[in-house]
């Protein structure tokens, strides 16, 4: 069966996020599938697969090395990116996704290859700082909300903040909920490139540093809270990983479209 590497929110390789991409042919069995994910060992993994009733082409599951997941961002770009890359759907098509708990997303691809994709907005309700929060990111909290992913957003006071963050990893794994998203505006003039950075730390669904290098489904939380502030629908983020990567958000209604570039830097054969 065919297996891809994407590299997600990435116009060169080595850049922006890697996604597993498996095409599978029939239905698998959850507990194979997170096996998979365990030995590629990205922060996801897509599984996609035609889709056998009416309203969506295919179907779409999305597993981390330990869980699976009710929405990704990069992953649903790499799964589109490896079925248009593969001549599996033709350029000009849009392509519907049925998915498990985030219903149909489509995704489009424009005449540079660049990728749109229609998800939900999930704007964060303001709550208290949980106990530690402040302790474990290792710097002083501006607003803190929670969305429907049971993601925190946190703000932060500056792009420097966001950039230089040394977490402690451990303790935020002991804070409840799906993972960190910290945000600060973008530092001068945002003709630079960027409205916003952000960064996203998981410990408790990824390996290794626990950190995301570019999130997608963390910017159906960042476009409409930085919206209202900005007074814009449209704007671009920056994830400022290691690795990092552009994110682009047009906010529509209750609808976020997230796109990006991606580009395959593996192709081959799974043979379990």
């Amino acid at each position: 069966m065919r297996i891809l590497v994407v590299d997600a929110f990435a116009d060169r390789p080595f850049a922006g996020n890697p996604a597993g991409v498996c095409l599978l042919d029939a239905p698998a069995d959850a507990a194979w599938m997170q096996r998979v994910a365990a030995e590629m060992r990205h922060s996801e993994t897509a599984f996609v697969r035609p889709a056998d009733e009416p309203g969506a082409d295919f179907e779409l599951r999305w597993f981390t090395p330990l869980v699976e997941v009710a929405l990704c961002g990069h992953a649903t770009m790499g799964a589109a990116h490896a079925l248009y890359d593969t001549g599996t759907v033709p350029a000009d098509r849009p392509i519907r996704f049925r998915t498990l708990k985030s219903g149909v997303l489509t995704v489009t691809r424009d005449a540079d290859g660049g990728l749109a994709m229609d998800f939900p907005s999930c704007p964060p309700e303001p709550v208290a700082p949980p106990p530690g929060l402040a302790e474990a990111l290792g710097a002083e909290i501006g607003w803190t909300g929670r969305n429907v992913q049971d993601d925190l957003l946190v703000e932060l006071a500056d792009e420097r903040t966001v950039r230089g963050l040394a977490p402690d990893m451990a303790a935020l794994g002991r804070i409840d909920g799906r993972g960190a998203i910290v945000t600060a505006r973008a530092a001068g003039d945002p003709a630079g490139g960027h409205d916003f950075v952000s960064r996203f730390f998981g410990a408790r669904i990824l390996l290794g540093d626990g950190e995301d290098p570019v999130t997608g489904s963390a910017h159906c939380a960042l476009a409409p809270f930085w919206s209202e502030r900005l007074g814009r629908d449209a704007l671009t983020g920056y994830q400022a990983s290691e690795r990092g990567g552009l994110v682009r958000t047009a906010l529509r209604g209750d609808r976020v479209i997230v796109s990006g570039a991606a580009v395959t830097v593996l192709d081959g054969t799974l043979r379990v």
